[in-house]
């Protein structure tokens, strides 16, 4: 049976439509593909950005006050590990040694406030025992140190000459200064209770305990914060004077500390030297915290800080950047990226860079010697290359998303060694620098156990008032004087007593 002859024209025109038909699909599907390649690179961006914040909030929950900058308070019940010392064992027992000459308290013993005889017990009823004790010898002698708590009462009398022999007028005494109402504190109270209330961090209720029961005195609680004002007051001049002093030294500590003060967040701003503590309340951090304190701009000599951007917007001085923080910056990038070599050799540079400036210091220099120099500033260069080769940047972002992608916790602390590369190494070609700002998180100290026992300050009179008695008490303490005899010779009226040999 024959087939019939297909017209080839209309076979053309089919072929044509399937041709038509075959790439509308294909349009489709390369549409298709387009768009799931474009949601392929967005998922893989996404993960990219999620493996990121993994990395940053494993980070976060690994951070303690031994590998960040975060303070020991922050760490909770949850502390970290102690490092065990790299010094070995010696093999002898603990405690002192044989021959070891020992040490006793430093109390002079010269002038006993009370002299008590032991004797035998045979012969406390004996009657020859007068007899027999004035034939004794003391074989030996130990010494009780304490203390007794009485309150002392003290009339203060004017008396009125009726008849002066030579003018033949009437003489009448006046009152000292610090006895002017018929009863009032004394100044060794009015000092007790100061120190209690700022070095002592007692909260007012607690205070108001201890002088009525150790004392039986009636000292009411409005009493202490008038005591504690007054105090204040009369250390204004005095304070301004150690603020003075503060910006005229060559190298000063700078710091920060967070405050609660009738429920609001608060700043106290320190600029301390190894003499001098000057502490300031603020309201605001930063700069303008920085600025109104009245320190930074107006200081013209070597800054030490924590590397806090708002310190670098001061010009007019030469910046100096603690190194304990890179150590503990460092340590918690090993923690937590074992893959970053370069951050424990960075550890070991700036350790050796101490050993080295501790060594030179003890021969008598005032800096390293070249060799070490260009030694250090080689090792430094090759380290920050090495760094960068395991922290490359990020590739730029895409057209469509605007800003650049986050460089991440590592790439910036590289960068900002790189920068201040010359403030990192200030302190080893400057033998008055400093490596570390321990001197600034000292005087801050004070603050941080006032904050942990009251909890906050409840008004801002009362936060200033502290910030000027701490600023003194720790500029006292600089200058080899005792916290309470300071305050005492506030009360008294000689603060700058303090200042004297």
């Amino acid at each position: 049976m024959k087939r019939k002859p297909v017209d080839k024209d209309m076979r053309i025109a089919q072929l044509e439509d399937e041709v038509k038909r075959l790439q509308a699909m294909i349009d489709t599907l390369t549409a298709v593909n387009l768009q799931l390649h474009a949601s392929i690179e967005s998922l893989n961006g996404t993960i990219l950005e999620l493996n990121q914040t993994i990395r940053e909030l494993k980070e976060k929950i690994n951070k303690n006050s031994r590998n960040s900058s975060r303070p020991p308070s922050s760490d909770g019940m949850d502390k970290p590990p102690r490092q065990r010392s790299l010094r070995t064992s010696s093999g002898k027992p603990q405690g002192g040694q044989k021959d070891h000459p020992g040490a006793s308290l430093k109390i002079d013993t010269s002038k006993p406030d009370k002299v008590v005889d032991h004797v035998a017990s045979g012969c406390e009823l004996c009657p020859h025992r007068e007899k027999c004790r004035a034939e004794a010898d003391i074989t030996d002698r130990h010494y009780v140190v304490d203390i007794e708590f009485r309150k002392t009462l003290v009339c203060h009398q004017t008396i009125r000459m009726r008849s002066c022999l030579l003018d033949h007028t009437e003489l009448e005494g006046r009152f000292p200064q610090g006895a002017k109402a018929p009863v009032q504190y004394g100044n060794m109270l009015t000092a007790f209770a100061v120190t209690l209330n700022t070095v002592g961090a007692m909260s007012i209720s607690r205070i108001n305990a201890v002088l009525s029961d150790a004392f039986d005195l009636p000292v009411s609680t409005g009493i202490i914060p008038v005591m504690v004002h007054k105090c204040a007051e009369g250390l204004k001049d005095t304070v301004n004077s150690i603020r003075a002093l503060v910006i005229g030294s060559l190298v000063v500590n700078f710091d920060e500390a967070g405050v609660r003060v009738n429920g609001h967040n608060k700043w106290i701003h320190t600029a301390c030297t190894e003499k001098y503590t000057y502490l300031s309340y603020n309201q605001n951090r930063g700069w303008k915290g920085m600025t109104e304190a009245g320190v930074l701009n107006v200081f013209a000599g070597i800054a030490v800080h924590d590397c806090w951007k708002p310190y670098w917007k001061f010009e007019g001085v030469i910046h100096a950047v603690c190194n304990a923080h890179l150590l503990r910056e460092l340590n918690g990038i090993k923690e937590n990226n074992p893959s970053q070599t370069w951050a424990g050799k960075f550890q070991d540079l700036l350790l050796e860079m101490l050993k080295t400036v501790k060594r030179m210091r003890e021969k008598g220099r005032d800096a390293i010697s070249r060799y070490y120099h260009r030694k250090f500033d080689a090792k430094y260069d090759e380290l920050m290359k090495l760094a960068h080769e395991e922290n490359p940047y990020p590739d730029p972002p895409p057209e469509k998303k605007r800003g650049r992608k986050k460089k991440g916790k590592i790439l910036a602390l590289i960068e900002r060694l790189e920068k201040y590369k010359a403030s990192v190494c200030l302190f080893t070609k400057n033998f008055n620098v400093p490596f570390d700002n321990n001197q600034a998180e000292r005087s801050f100290r004070h603050v941080r156990t006032k904050t942990k026992v009251s909890g906050c300050f409840r008004t801002e009179a009362g936060v200033c008032d502290y910030v000027t008695i701490m600023s003194y008490v720790g500029t006292a303490q600089k200058h080899g004087k005792n916290a309470f005899n300071a305050i005492l010779c506030a009360v008294s009226g000689v603060p700058e007593s303090i200042f004297s040999a």
